[in-house]
């Protein structure tokens, strides 16, 4: 214990005597989670739309009124003529374009249907579903709230009138932002486990010593500890930090335990740190341990359910993500930060992240080798 003690000595006065690493530390995620939950948000808004009316109707001005106060739509242009219309598509005025025919009410009203055509602009595939998507819904709602006035006509039988209350559950705000920065806070802690850990062995082979240590009676696991420990505690401090800087400028408040949340973070600490101390040990270089580290994080990354779902990737991605230790730790925030769950609720996650740090430390104890 007192080798161990002299080794975590040296570590922690290595990284404070070194401002980079601290920048690194601090200042990046910091940073980082003020600005990233802001873009990386697939709520689609300010989405420009052009309507060819030939009705001028009472319904028409109705929709067209119901479309731009949505708060997603933005009325670029208000035509006649379709060719127009399609100028501003290849222009990239517009993204969608809406054609109401002449004779939308009255078809409506005697028929009891009316035609739309819709066309979207699928150069950038996301917003034209999403658009699509958007303007679907709000013509399905019109189309709901011209029916239910309808019923109320005495040809009709008024107790066919059905009232839909939909209550959204865990994010009543529909925030896109409760959803992204539990994720985005994982990915940074991430980034300064892995990354800062894997050119730790690296940089004393660089400037030689490693030797100095290696003719010392230091036993391998304390060498190892004493490379983790530093970094696993401010990974804890720099996910302390994202909490407060979610809950103060995001409003976000956990709605389950944050000990739950530290103690499921300090055994994946121990996982990602295992994997960037692994590889510090078979690369011989810093310029080797970034572009390894950099490739694995970013594998992590788009595998692990942040931006994309998991069940709508294809199953061999979806195989890939139960060996990625950071889509545990994405689902544990979120069902923690959001749902309330308890460590009844993660155990399982839990118990793998256990498994992954075990392997990887383990690993990385036994692939150093040291010389005399």
């Amino acid at each position: 214990m007192r080798s161990l003690r002299f080794l975590l000595q040296k570590e922690f006065r290595q990284i404070f005597r070194n401002t980079s690493i601290l920048r690194i530390i601090f200042l990046m995620p910091i940073i980082q989670l003020l600005v990233l939950p802001w873009a990386a948000d697939y709520e689609m808004k300010n989405i420009n739309i052009t309507v060819i009316d030939h009705d001028h109707s009472p319904y028409s001005r109705q929709l067209i009124s119901k479309i731009t106060a949505s708060g997603y739509f933005i009325l670029q242009d208000y035509t006649s003529s379709y060719n127009q219309s399609l100028v501003d598509i290849e222009k990239d005025k517009s993204d969608l374009i809406l054609e109401i025919p002449a004779s939308f009410q009255k078809n409506l009203i005697k028929e009891n249907e009316s035609k739309l055509f819709v066309a979207v602009n699928a150069i950038n595939g996301v917003k034209a579903n999403l658009g699509g998507a958007y303007l679907i819904s709000i013509i399905r709602n019109f189309n709901g709230n011209i029916r239910s006035k309808w019923i109320q006509f005495p040809r009709f039988n008024p107790e066919l009138n059905i009232n839909v209350v939909s209550s959204d559950w865990y994010n009543p705000e529909m925030n896109y932002k409760y959803f992204m920065v539990p994720g985005i806070l994982v990915i940074l802690v991430t980034l300064v486990g892995s990354f800062l850990a894997s050119l730790n062995i690296v940089k004393e082979k660089e400037i030689g010593t490693i030797e100095q240590i290696n003719v010392t009676p230091i036993k391998k696991y304390q060498f190892v500890l004493g490379k983790l420990i530093p970094f696993w505690v401010l990974g804890l401090i720099v996910l302390g930090i994202g909490l407060g800087i979610s809950r103060l400028f995001y409003g976000i408040i956990s709605a389950g335990n944050l000990f739950v949340i530290f103690g499921f973070a300090a055994v994946y600490l121990l996982a990602v740190l295992g994997l960037g101390l692994l590889i510090s040990t078979y690369t011989s270089t810093q310029q080797q341990a970034m572009l390894i580290s950099f490739f694995l994080i970013m594998i992590f990354v788009l595998l692990g359910g942040l931006y994309t779902s998991i069940d709508s990737m294809p199953h061999w991605a979806q195989m890939m993500t139960k060996v990625n230790p950071v889509t545990y730790f994405i689902e544990v925030m979120r069902m923690v930060v959001l749902k309330g769950s308890g460590f009844a609720d993660i155990k399982n996650q839990f118990l793998i992240m256990l498994g992954f740090a075990m392997v990887l430390n383990g690993w990385a104890v036994l692939s150093y080798r040291k010389r005399y």
